[in-house]
């Protein structure tokens, strides 16, 4: 059989579908981020809208110097799994700093958000007795891929809605396992989940809570542990999962809570046990960007002075965006092929990079481009943006807002 020719035929059909993802090659240049050098087609410099380094603190002295010295001293690599070659001292101090963070006994580390979801959520819901995970029908793919493995019974509740929940909770049997995972900020719409309401209802039932709050560390709370922080409730919370690849600049996933929780996910996670460790200087570096936020809020301050700019003026020029309470600004296309025609644009005439958001990120019919303002992002530079897209729109003929 010619494999090859069964492989470019479902890619052929992307591409007509306007649904074949192209990724641009970049490189970051420490200290000139959002700018970046563009090693594709356009120009040779272009400026980043869509990073999920959404403070620069991939960029920090603090954090680069953290990650350096520890090369020096530790070398490059952790030697295998935890399992095998033992904790390094720098993933222990990282695990304490995280579960302060949190307010929690214990935290533990993965090799990244998508794993810890998956491994925690598998876990969770094929040993816990007559488990039931409850699911949010938008939660990201790593939950999703998380409770497939599990193998157990799951229910999926409608989006935000703690009334369905209370529902779905009710029709269950009393000896049921009950686990309520959903999100505290989604990622593509970025709306926030009521956090408190639902968690009203995880207590009425006695479920346990799980809270993916990947897009809201170092983001949201006097400290960056959250929106939970920010609201009060994250004592209220059994699990909370979160991320080193997004605010904090790094890269890796971690879940917190209970000790015997934590101990429970490190004994049985096959995620965990048989997968090379996070290197020392990846979790020095991740430990310093937890520290620096912890103590500073002058970038989630600037960040959030640019995402309410960038909102006025697209509001200003009737350009159409999905209105949130987070830093995530969507403005919707609803058409694959000019989605992907407006990024390449954007790209190769103005120096602007932002991604097209198509499915199955997304429903067919809500594709999008997805913008991200920072705190390095400069008045200018937003200003530049809405007037490329004021000029797109209208030779795109997308419908505009009502200003």
């Amino acid at each position: 059989m010619e494999f090859d020719r069964l492989f470019q035929s479902q890619l052929d059909q992307l591409k007509e579908e306007g649904n074949y993802r192209i990724f641009a090659e970049l490189q970051r240049e420490c200290g000139a981020f959002p700018r970046v050098q563009n090693h594709g087609h356009g120009q040779d410099e272009v400026t980043v809208w869509c990073s999920n380094d959404y403070l620069g603190m991939g960029q920090h002295p603090t954090v680069m110097n953290a990650m350096i010295e520890t090369v020096k001293s530790c070398g490059t690599g952790a030697g295998g799994t935890r399992n095998i070659s033992g904790n390094a001292h720098h993933h222990k101090l990282l695990e304490a700093e995280l579960a302060d963070l949190h307010h929690k006994e214990d935290a533990l580390l993965f090799t990244s958000g998508y794993v810890s979801n998956w491994a925690a959520l598998s876990t969770l819901g094929s040993r816990l007795p007559n488990a039931v995970i409850l699911s949010d029908e938008l939660n990201h793919a790593s939950m999703i891929e998380g409770i497939r493995h599990a193998r157990c019974q799951k229910v999926i509740w409608k989006h935000n809605d703690p009334a369905d929940l209370d529902r779905k909770l009710a029709g269950l049997p009393a000896n049921a396992t009950k686990i309520v995972a959903f999100e505290s900020v989604y990622s593509m719409d970025g709306d926030i989940a009521p956090i408190a309401e639902i968690l009203d209802v995880c207590e009425k039932h006695g479920a346990l809570s799980y809270i993916d709050e990947v897009h809201a560390v170092g983001m949201y709370g006097p400290r960056g542990g959250g929106v939970a922080e920010r609201e009060g409730l994250m004592d209220r919370i059994t699990l909370i999962e979160g991320t080193l690849g997004k605010a904090y600049g790094v890269v890796g996933g971690y879940i917190s809570g209970s000790r015997a929780l934590c101990d429970f996910i490190r004994s049985f996670a096959s995620g965990f046990i048989f997968t090379t460790a996070l290197p020392p200087a990846v979790a020095a570096a991740a430990t310093a960007s937890i520290k620096h936020l912890k103590e500073s809020s002058v970038e989630r301050d600037m960040q959030k002075r640019q995402v309410a700019r960038l909102r006025a003026r697209l509001d200003a020029e009737g350009i159409p965006h999905e209105k949130n309470a987070s830093h995530i600004i969507p403005v919707m296309v609803k058409d694959p092929v000019k989605c992907r025609m407006l990024s390449d644009i954007l790209m190769d005439q103005f120096g602007i990079y932002v991604q097209p958001i198509n499915y199955p990120t997304v429903p067919k019919g809500t594709e999008r481009l997805r913008f991200t303002p920072g705190p390095l992002h400069s008045d200018e530079d937003i200003e530049f943006l809405v007037q490329a897209l004021k000029t797109l729109w209208k030779q795109c003929a997308i419908a505009h807002a009502v200003a």
